[in-house]
């Protein structure tokens, strides 16, 4: 039997756009993970985050006829989760940071030592992420988590891709002198 190969974002917006509504469906599969992950670091609350992907994904359907095929939906769609991101930031100046929630389990390991040093260090830069602003921490997010590249971060901001790199060694450097101020170092 024949694989199946997935449809592209763009032959499934003009599914959804003919009629296919069933087919909007796929694209909530495709990227509900990857903007919950991204709302959640910059809400620093999970359950916030999961109601502003659901937002997300209403508006974008509801908006679905104007979006321009010219450009990448995931930019798009993430341009919402961003801009839902920063209405709920700003109705709530106040969001409580995520509790611990799990951590790996360790079985035992000659490297135990250096899997509970990376565990704590990941911890600690992740406490120095939480102090950063908004608009630094989203950029690290998507730079080295959502591991996008310079020119859609660009598009999801709408912030030139300049500025991107240069609030991005902003952002570095501000985390550093955080983690410092804090007492976490990395070893380079």
């Amino acid at each position: 039997m024949a694989q199946r190969t997935p449809l592209d974002d763009a032959t499934i917006i003009h599914q959804v756009r003919d009629g296919e509504v069933e087919q909007y469906g796929e694209l909530m599969q495709r990227y509900e993970d990857k903007l919950l992950r991204y709302v959640t670091y910059l809400l620093r609350d999970s359950a916030a985050a999961s109601d502003v992907v659901q937002d997300t994904f209403i508006k974008a359907y509801r908006n679905l006829q104007g979006f321009n095929d010219n450009y990448a939906f995931s930019s798009w769609i993430y341009r919402i989760a961003h801009n839902e991101a920063m209405n709920a930031i700003k109705k709530n100046s106040r969001l409580t940071p995520l509790e611990d929630e799990s951590h790996p389990q360790l079985s035992y390991h000659p490297r135990t030592d250096l899997k509970l040093d990376s565990l704590r260090l990941t911890k600690d830069v992740q406490q120095c992420l939480g102090q950063l602003e908004p608009k630094y921490r989203e950029i690290i997010q998507l730079v080295y988590f959502e591991d996008m590249k310079y020119a859609e971060v660009g598009d999801i901001l709408h912030i030139p891709t300049s500025t991107v790199g240069v609030r991005l060694s902003r952002a570095k450097a501000k985390l550093r002198i955080i983690c410092e101020q804090k007492g976490v170092r990395h070893e380079r």
